[in-house]
């Protein structure tokens, strides 16, 4: 399905239209459009349906700096595309006219805007979006030619006579490239020292039900790539995973990286054939060189066996919580469990002061002593937050047996954040307990009931039963003998017990970091460098080599309670 657009907006911080760009059809104007768009509630998402407009249409939109851009199309077709055109078309525009994207740069600057948006996208069909390859096609004019076009001499612009001898003076010579045309890659690169890096970052996602049991555990990867090398260079970068044998370590890989996306730069022929191997030639710095999902349940959920101990997820960090706990039940106890003992890694190495986390690649090491590396994994930034229902007015003797805890009146969190600066002393159960304030109207109820229990103290307080004005049978249990109402103080009770427990947390999550390490066990093997096919690196060059591990939980391991 093509990508199909009719129009592109840009609006300022006061939705005055900065540029308006058609590409088919009849789309809105640009005032019919933001008054539209602007009805919608905040917040806004990213992609509206107006069909109170003639024809309607689908908004896309997107907020960078104080610019909104709005990207309209009447038919049907693929969000997530126009979605990353925007914000491929706001990189390209900072490319070209300089960061930070500003309206003024835009209006000034326009007949170089109408260029990249024409190239970017042909009659509405998204088509060239890569910075390196929009160069060679888009004509950027110098100053000096900007004053003889407006005086009506021939200035740079192809339109005045690009054959005229005073326009070819102005104009610097072509630079014939030393290698093919890449789109994605300068022509002509140089560097002075030779570095490639490959960072690989999972995010984890894990929720386990009141039973423990594990319900959906994910981790999205990105491998970002980093490319300081002079030339145009020719890479092959493996990878391997958990699951394989020797003789088919593509069936580890293959399992583990689900729904792979890859930078365009990536040969998908080579890894069609040999999975965990990616050929390239890499865009000049840093990139996204590819995206991935992995699945890390160890069992399906409709089995009725538990998973077994070798089965089972291993995570740094898991959370537990105890609710309505005390005499009252407006009390609650929370239990963080950390674990350092990462697979792989030898119990007896502990990380170490250093903060050097690459290395460079020698055959299949990766990693050295450093804190943070594959050999020494290192669990930081440790914080546990438990969100209470709007109608707790305050969360009291918060008491931690390690680190602080807070509460956060305005969002109704308490956040307890753990130091782990020590690596021997991470692993171990720590505690905290706390005491949960309703609103001040269950305590005027109580205060109530109070007043009720004590006005029936009296000496025949028990005798009559004002609801019926019947005899109570003096043992009945009505009356304690002692002036006091036992029935109506269970009562109370049962009743502040039961308001307490809808004051307590439905769940508990905690966030950490961890260098080094990856839950889905994929790890580089080899990042080579093909002379035979690579151009203009010189004779003798071994470039530096590194590689980091990084594993991100924002609030992504989650306990719910019953």
């Amino acid at each position: 399905m093509s990508v199909n657009i009719d129009a592109l907006y840009v609006f300022d911080d006061h939705n005055n239209c900065v540029l308006e760009h058609t590409y088919a059809g009849r789309p809105p104007i640009p005032q019919a459009l933001i008054a539209s768009f602007t009805t919608r509630p905040s917040p806004r998402p990213s992609i509206l349906q107006l069909s109170d407009l003639a024809p309607p249409v689908t908004a896309f939109s997107i907020s960078h700096s104080s610019l909104l851009l709005i990207a309209v199309s009447s038919k049907d077709g693929p969000s997530l595309a126009i979605i990353d055109f925007l914000h491929r078309l706001v990189d390209v525009f900072e490319d070209f006219l300089g960061s930070p994207l500003l309206a003024t740069k835009i209006e000034d600057n326009y007949e170089i805007v109408a260029q990249l948006l024409g190239e970017m996208c042909d009659g509405g069909i998204v088509c060239n979006t890569e910075p390196n390859a929009l160069r060679e096609n888009v004509e950027v004019s110098s100053v000096l030619g900007k004053l003889f076009t407006q005086v009506g001499l021939p200035g740079s612009s192809p339109s005045l006579g690009p054959s005229s001898n005073f326009s070819s003076s102005l104009r610097p010579a072509a630079v014939q490239p030393s290698g093919p045309a890449i789109p994605w890659r300068k022509p002509n690169v140089r560097h002075t020292s030779n570095e490639l890096y490959v960072d690989i970052i999972e995010t984890l996602a894990v929720i386990f039900a009141p039973s423990g049991r594990p319900i959906s555990a994910r981790s999205h990867g990105s491998i970002a790539f980093t490319a300081k090398i002079s030339g145009v260079p020719d890479l092959l970068l493996t990878l391997s995973a958990p699951g394989g044998t020797s003789s088919a370590k593509a069936s580890g890989i293959s399992r583990t990286m689900q729904i792979p996306v890859f930078h365009p730069c990536v040969r998908l022929s080579r890894w069609k054939d040999h999975p965990g191997e990616l050929s390239f030639v890499p865009p000049d710095g840093r990139f996204m060189l590819a995206g991935y999902e992995t699945d890390l349940m160890p069992s399906d959920l409709n089995t009725d066996t538990p998973p077994s101990k070798t089965d089972r997820i291993f995570l740094p960090a898991t959370v537990d919580l105890r609710p309505a706990t005390g005499a009252s039940g407006s009390d609650f106890e929370a239990r963080l469990t950390l674990n350092n003992n990462f697979p792989g890694v030898a119990s007896s190495t502990k990380p170490s002061n250093s903060r050097t986390n690459s290395s460079a690649l020698g055959g299949l090491s990766f990693g050295g002593s450093g804190s943070g590396s594959s050999n020494a994994p290192s669990l930081e930034a440790v914080t546990v937050t438990i969100p209470f229902p709007q109608d707790v007015r305050n969360v009291t003797e918060l008491k931690a047996s390690r680190g602080e805890a807070t509460f956060n009146a305005f969002d109704k969190v308490v956040e307890w954040k753990v130091p782990t600066k020590d690596g021997a002393s991470v692993n171990g159960v720590a505690t905290l307990t706390g005491c949960v304030i309703g609103p001040l109207k269950s305590e005027d109820i109580d205060d109530e009931v109070q007043v009720v229990d004590a006005g029936k103290s009296g000496s025949m307080a028990g005798y009559y039963d004002e609801d019926n004005d019947e005899t109570v049978p003096e043992h009945s249990g009505r009356y304690d003998g002692a002036g006091n109402s036992g029935g109506s103080n269970q009562g109370a009770t049962s009743r502040r017990a039961q308001a307490n427990k809808a004051l307590m947390p439905r769940s508990i999550s905690v966030s950490f970091s961890v260098k080094g390490w990856l839950p889905s066990g994929i790890k580089v093997d080899a990042l080579s460098v093909d002379v035979k096919k690579s151009k203009g690196l010189g004779d003798g060059v071994r470039p530096y080599k590194g590689v980091k591990y990084l594993t991100v939980s924002r609030e992504g391991v989650e306990k719910r309670i019953e």
